[in-house]
Parts: structure tokens; C-alpha cells; sequence
């Protein structure tokens, strides 16, 4: 055989063992992406959260294989949520969605990414960014997969935040009547009504609205808005209230 001939084999030797080699593609520690998976399971499992995303940031960052990275990345996303890291684990789920929009997790991203954001609401008296967050998410995962497994859980946790939102709507009404600015008061809790038509609590809202048409002269409103709590919440704590105010203010 020829010296070039020997060349030849050679080089196409060496070219298979590389085209074999990427296939089952070692990370510089000497573990495989199978190993090094499988150990950020483990991890995960015990708890440890944070070693579960170093090591399936190492199998993200070394392999190319989509499917291989995709699902590095919905395991970090998971392990974040598990620890509780609620806003770092919405930005992966986001990322998710945005790396792998084809993806048959992507639904599965998107309600996750809701979810870290309704984890994250607080008091009525904070900042309720986190809430409009988890509506917009669980909104647009509702429109797109209305017959997902999570449909149920994702209407379920959009109730809970729009009675959120209308809670928040009648503290700060309440705070605007306290401060006698009985025209924002108004304003406030007559777009409560019209943008919040499903949740419960609109006896409270309704009998703040009557105290606020009273206060700012508007008796006959009152009396019309008073007589509405009485017909549609029968039952409610703040009729007697409703009843307490028409005497001191009608």
C-alpha cells in the first residue's frame, strides 16, 4: 500500500471515530450526557435543587442535541420553581417558550410560567404586577389549549387572580374615600363593575360605590345603588351598613 493510500485510510479513520464521538459526546469532567442527566435527577430528587441545575446546565451547554437541550432546559426551569425561585423560574419557562416554541412541552412552559407568577402575588398592598402577569399568562394559555390537562387548575387560578383584582380595586377606592376624593372613589369602583362582571365580592363594591354617591352629594344614585346590594346579595354583611349610612347621610 502507497504512503497516500495509508494517508487516506488514516484520515477516514480518524473521521469516524469523531462523527461516533459526537454522537456520544463527553463532557471535559469524563461524564456522558445520559450520566450527567441522571445525576441532576438525583439531585433533584433529594432536594438539591441547585446541584440539579448545575448539572443540566452542563448537559445544556455541551451537547447539541435539540431534544437533549430542550429538555435541560424545561428540567432547570422545574428545579428553579422547586426551590421556590419564583421569578427566575418564569424567566426560564419564558426562555423556554422562545427556544423551543415547536416544542410539545411549550403548553406545559406556558402554564408553569403563569403559575410562577401567581406564586409570587402577595398582600393587596403590594405591588400587583405579579397578578396582572399571572392573568395575561393564564389567559393566553386558556385561548391556546382550552382541552390541556392544566385547562381546569389554569381557570381555576385565573378566578383567584381577577377577585384579587377586584379586591385591589376597592382598597384603593376605600383609600380615595378616606381621603375624601369621592369622584376617584367613583370612578374607581364603577370601572370595578364593568370590568370585573364574574367574581364574588361585588356586595362590597356596590355598598362602597352607594357610600361614595352619598358622601359626594349624589343621593339618589345612592339609594338606587344601595337598593341593588339589597336585591342581588340578600344575604350580605354591608346591608346593615348600607342601612347605617342612608341614616346619617340621606
Amino acid at each position: 500500500m502507497s504512503i497516500a493510500a495509508i494517508r487516506r485510510l488514516t484520515f477516514a479513520t480518524l473521521m469516524i471515530a469523531v462523527i461516533a464521538g459526537c454522537a456520544h459526546t463527553i463532557s471535559p469532567g469524563g461524564k456522558s450526557a445520559d450520566t450527567l442527566f441522571k445525576e441532576g435527577e438525583t439531585y433533584f430528587a433529594q432536594g438539591n435543587y441547585e446541584d440539579a441545575i448545575a448539572q443540566w446546565k452542563r448537559v445544556r451547554d455541551t451537547y447539541q442535541s435539540p431534544e437533549m437541550t430542550a429538555l435541560a432546559d424545561i428540567k432547570i426551569a422545574d428545579a428553579q420553581y422547586a426551590d421556590k425561585n419564583y421569578i427566575e423560574a418564569a424567566a426560564a419557562y419564558e426562555d423556554f417558550r422562545k427556544l423551543h416554541p415547536s416544542n410539545e412541552r411549550a403548553p406545559y412552559a406556558l402554564f408553569r410560567q403563569a403559575l410562577s407568577n401567581y406564586s409570587q402575588m402577595g398582600t393587596i398592598d403590594t405591588d400587583q404586577t405579579a397578578v396582572k402577569n399571572a392573568v395575561t399568562l393564564f389567559r393566553e394559555f386558556l385561548q391556546k389549549y382550552p382541552k390541556s390537562e392544566y385547562a381546569a387548575e389554569a381557570q381555576d387560578k385565573l378566578d383567584v387572580c381577577r377577585q384579587r383584582q377586584l379586591e385591589y380595586e376597592i382598597y384603593i377606592a376605600r383609600f380615595y374615600l378616606r381621603a375624601d376624593d369621592y369622584a376617584a372613589a367613583i370612578k374607581r369602583l364603577e370601572g370595578a363593575l364593568k370590568a370585573f362582571p364574574g367574581p364574588a365580592g361585588h356586595d362590597e363594591t356596590l355598598y362602597y360605590l352607594g357610600l361614595a354617591y352619598l358622601k359626594s352629594g349624589q343621593k339618589e344614585r345612592a339609594r338606587d345603588t344601595f337598593a341593588s346590594l339589597s336585591e342581588k346579595f340578600p344575604t350580605s354583611r354591608f346591608i346593615v351598613d348600607a342601612r347605617k349610612a342612608m341614616d346619617k347621610y340621606y
